[in-house]
Formats: C-alpha cells, structure tokens, sequence
C-alpha cells in the first residue's frame, strides 16, 4: 500500500473543500443514507459522518481498508461502516440516497469512474439518489511552448553518430503528467475546446471519442496537446484540474506531437481524442493531429497511441 499517495488526497485542501461543500449540499441530516465509493483512508466517509448523513456505507479494498477501519475506530463513529471488498463485488441489499465517489485520476476515466459509478448507481441508489459527481467534462487546448517537447527529444540530442529515433517515436506515443501554466497554452488558455461530457446519471460508455479544431490568426506552432477535467460535484460546484484553476494534486496530461505544427495565418490544426478504459483492460489513449491550409488542404496528419509507447 502507498500510503504517501493516500496522504496527498488528505493534503489536497481544494478537493477536500468542493467535496465537502457538495456534501453538505446533499445531505439532509438524520435521514440520508450515503454510499461511498473507494472511501481510501476514509476521509469522505468520515465528512458524511460528520455532516449527519444517518449511515454511511463505505466500500475500500486491500491494505488502505484496514487503515479505513481502525481510523474509523479512532474517530467513534457508529454511524460509519466499512465494506472491504469492490462495490462491484457486492452482492447483498443496499439503497443510499446519495453514492459519492472520488475515483479521478489524471486522466479522469483512469480509475474505471464510469463503470463503478454505472454499477453503483443501478443497484444501490434509490429512485430520485444523488451521485456525487454527476458531469465531467474534458478539455483540450494546444501547447505553444517547447517545454515538453525539449524534454522528450533527448533521444536525438545524444550525437556520437548514433540514431536512438525508434526509442524516441515511443516517448512521443505516451500521456504525460505534467503542471502547464496557462500562458503555454494558445490564448493563454482561453482556446481550450470542451471534447467529452460524461454524465453520471446515465448509463454511458467508457468508450470516448471527440474532436476539437483551432483556426489560427497569426503564426503560431502547436507542439503537442493540453488535457484536463472539470467535474461537477453539485449544482453550484465544480473541481477542475485545468491550468489556472486552484492547485490540486492532480496535473493536466501533455499529448506530444512526433513534430510541431507550424501553423500560417489562417491555418486549422484539429484533433481527435479516443480513449478506451475498464479494470480488466486498463486505460488506452489515441490521439491524431491533422494541419489543413487555408483552403482546406491537408498538409499533414499525425497519428499516436499509447499503446505503441509501451514495451510488449
């Protein structure tokens, strides 16, 4: 168990804030019966608790379960209990009024949210139940600076007469996590194109696809792609992991380019994003680029996938 990751969810005081304020929203003292989805050490468990909730059901698997409890036991909550298995796993009768889950990563699908949250949601919430988050919406915004891009192009700095470029069409064919500040991004940001909502009400698929598209209006090289998420947690409150918002531990993804685009006055860059993820199979991630003229034409087209950056 990592009980170091455990301890920066605990130090993020800006998703301990929105999770707790939705809460607080949600709750009707006394009467609602909360389901907390990998509760992890317990903390949104333990708000609920807090907060009235009139039972809290909280599902935790593997080592940090055993922590779950005895900090549950440290904090005499009688209200509050502990189910050491996947709620997947389940099987006995549970209603809640209210299923909250903080299973977000980086990359927002990569903790499996949709399926947990769509399982959840059919056999434990009551007619007219509350899920906490019910939207996530992911966004996308060209890079403009070479940062990342330097980084990554190390395999063909090294010289000696030595050619390292198969190795190097690897690194460009991954997701990284990184901290961009949003005067990287093209117009600081305020280009970013929304390319997937997910609602968490409904049955969805954790197949994504989307498309986004950028006209530029002067000479502006792209060199790879921003990725992040914004969740809604209740009607009045919403957690993003986007550049300029409030720091959290999570980062945006960086989405490389195998060459920057150098866009003309009046060029379009646009790119399609497609992501696949379930426990069993893990989370796959492709994405292409495609630079058109001012007429149209297309100049060129750059395909990448995750899958072709690991080693068999």
């Amino acid at each position: 168990m990592r009980i170091e990751y455990h301890r920066t969810l605990i130090a993020d005081q800006v998703r301990n804030d929105a999770f707790y304020a939705a809460l607080k929203s949600a709750i009707i003292p006394g009467q609602t019966v909360v389901a907390d989805i990998g509760a992890g050490t317990g903390l949104l468990g333990l708000m609920a608790s807090k907060l009235g909730a009139k039972t809290v059901y909280m599902f935790e698997t593997a080592e940090v379960a055993g922590v779950a409890s005895k900090i549950l036991k440290a904090n005499r909550v009688k209200n509050c209990h502990l189910i050491p298995c996947h709620s997947t796993e389940f099987n006995d009768r549970l209603q809640a009024d209210l299923i909250v889950s903080e299973t977000l990563g980086n990359y927002a699908l990569e903790e499996n949210i949709i399926d947990t949250l769509t399982d959840a949601r059919r056999r434990f919430l009551k007619p007219k139940g509350q899920v906490i988050p019910s939207e996530i919406k992911q966004y996308v915004a060209p890079v403009i600076t070479p940062r990342i891009d330097d980084e990554l192009r190390a395999w063909q700095r090294i010289g000696k007469g030595l050619d390292l470029s198969v190795a190097q069409a690897m690194s460009f064919n991954n997701a990284y996590v990184r901290t961009l500040a949003a005067t990287e991004l093209l117009e600081s940001g305020r280009s970013a194109v929304s390319w997937d909502t997910i609602d968490l009400t409904k049955d969805t698929r954790n197949a994504r696809k989307g498309e986004a598209r950028w006209q530029s209006e002067k000479p502006q090289t792209i060199y790879g792609f921003a990725v992040w998420w914004v969740a809604r947690l209740s009607p009045a409150r919403f957690l993003s992991t986007g550049p300029g918002a409030a720091r959290t531990h999570w980062e945006q993804l960086y989405f490389p380019l195998l060459e920057p685009v150098a866009l003309k006055s009046g060029e379009t860059v646009a790119l399609s994003l497609r992501s696949r993820s379930s426990e069993a199979a893990g989370t796959h991630l492709a994405w292409t680029a495609t630079h058109t003229d001012v007429r149209k034409k297309q100049i060129s087209r750059q395909a990448l996938d995750l899958d072709k950056g690991f080693l068999p």
